[in-house]
């Protein structure tokens, strides 16, 4: 008989330039393509209602790929391990492949695996194809990781390139004896009471089809105003391939050769390119970072922001979370955020900077908030990005870098147009006052159609004055 190789989908929902799958295949084996609903692990990490909506679409996307080559995805819901045990017995494989995982619990149940696993005889086998290059293999000269990220992509970029993407599997020999298998519908991934993301395919794709059509789309468009273009929320000049990456619907080589092909074809835009991939390189360090400093998705990485005086106040928190701070810039993002799942980078930073410098509210407290509302909820970058914003981080921000509210909307959205689609009742305000309608006089706001504390609020903190508490939080642990 013929042996049988389970492969394990995880963060990787795609049968094009998947190394593990390409392995599975190339044996010969029967195979068995599965993916295991775990919602006993990792506690407060588990996904996200946003992407949970997300990861229903795209397993669906890939049970309709795998069946094109003639095969089909078994569904499990349980604790992972106790899973694939039964299911490795149920199919009398001898071997289990998967894709690597770099979350630190993905890490300890990959070697949890091995260890129940190698006793039996049967071979745990890991490939990669989440990132461009593997975290151990890019190190400073003195053979440990990087704290910056600037030598990092440098290092990267003088590495070799990575290997050409590979098409899906050419043959695949299926297993085709009986296997239970759950439906995907019965799992309720999707909201029902209400259903607040009934609008979501207006905006996205989910799946190996739709990333690599969002990807066409930018190097139609968006690539030759890129290094500008990409600060300018009303603008459509960046991929939204995040999600996408997240789930491994499209594999990064895939995106790295993509953008030299497109390089080497418009010479004019090298420089827009390069700039496009130094942003995947800022997906590269944060993987890298999480690797080896497993706990920045809890802990500052620079220990002096442990003694930081955090104020935590729910009311403010919640304000923040609704779009109700009285800043239109920020409640147009907070707003963004929640009608699609996603909010563009720059106001990202925005938001994140109010929070934690204007607020004076853990970083934690965004974190756990956008991982629970954005579709591209990623551990790595998202705890990165926070702590980068609130300035513990590696290669922070500096702490005297307090975004302005209203000067960045007058910079990046100067017509108003992103605040006026995100926050209508401001709609009818003149450019001069839109960013800041306190200032206002009673006959524009009228006119406008506005009260002030009734309409629209009123700003929770004043600028100056949140600034300077600030500073004086941040003078208390410089060391």
């Amino acid at each position: 008989m013929t042996d049988t190789i389970v492969f394990w989908f995880r963060q990787d929902l795609r049968v094009a330039d998947l190394p593990g799958l390409h392995a599975a295949a190339a044996t010969g084996c029967r195979l068995v393509a599965c993916y295991i609903l775990d919602e006993t692990a990792p506690g407060e990490w588990a996904p996200g209602a946003a992407s949970r909506w997300w990861l229903h679409h795209s397993l669906a996307a890939l049970a309709h790929d795998i069946e094109k080559l003639g095969g089909r995805l078994v569904l499990r819901r349980g604790e992972t391990r106790s899973e694939l045990t039964a299911l490795l017995e149920e199919s009398g494989a001898r071997a289990l492949y998967c894709s690597r995982q770099y979350e630190p619990w993905a890490a300890n149940l990959e070697t949890s695996l091995h260890n129940t696993l190698a006793p039996r005889g049967i071979a745990f086998k890991r490939f990669p194809g989440c990132l461009l290059f593997e975290p151990e293999a890019i190190a400073t000269q003195g053979g440990g990781p990087f704290r910056v990220f600037t030598p990092f992509w440098r290092k990267c970029c003088r590495e070799t390139s990575p290997a050409p993407p590979k098409d899906s599997p050419h043959k695949i020999t299926w297993f085709d004896g009986p296997l239970t298998s759950e439906n995907l519908e019965g799992w309720q991934l999707r909201p029902t009471s209400p259903d607040w993301a009934s609008h979501w395919h207006d905006w996205w794709s989910p799946g190996s089809d739709g990333a690599l059509r969002r990807l066409r789309q930018f190097f139609d468009g968006a690539i030759a105003n890129y290094d500008e273009g990409r600060n300018h929320p009303a603008l459509d000049a960046t991929t939204r391939l995040s999600p996408h990456l997240h789930f491994g619907e499209i594999s990064p080589r895939q995106v790295w050769h993509a953008a030299r092909a497109f390089a080497h074809s418009k010479p004019d835009h090298a420089g827009q390119v390069d700039k496009f991939l130094s942003e995947l390189g800022w997906r590269e360090f944060s993987y890298h970072l999480l690797h080896h400093f497993p706990e920045i998705p809890d802990k500052p990485f620079r220990e002096q922001f442990n003694k930081f005086p955090w104020v935590g106040s729910p009311q403010a928190l919640r304000a923040w979370q609704r779009g109700e701070t009285g800043y239109p810039l920020i409640d147009a993002g907070m707003r963004e955020l929640w009608h699609t799942g996603y909010m563009h980078n720059r106001i990202r930073m925005v938001v994140a900077s109010f929070l934690t410098k204007h607020l004076l509210i853990h970083w934690r407290a965004g974190a756990k908030w956008f991982w629970d509302t954005l579709v591209d909820a990623d551990l790595a970058n998202n705890s990165g990005g926070w702590q980068w914003v609130a300035g513990s981080g590696a290669d922070a921000s500096p702490y005297f870098r307090i975004f302005n509210p209203v000067t960045q909307g007058e910079k990046f959205d100067q017509d108003g147009i992103y605040i006026r689609r995100w926050v209508p009742e401001l709609a009818r305000l003149p450019d001069r006052y839109l960013g800041r309608p306190w200032e206002a006089p009673e006959d524009v706001l009228e006119a406008a159609g506005i009260e002030l504390g009734a309409t629209y609020p009123r700003p929770i903190v004043e600028h100056r004055e949140a600034r300077e508490a600030a500073l004086e939080a941040y003078a208390s642990i410089k060391g």
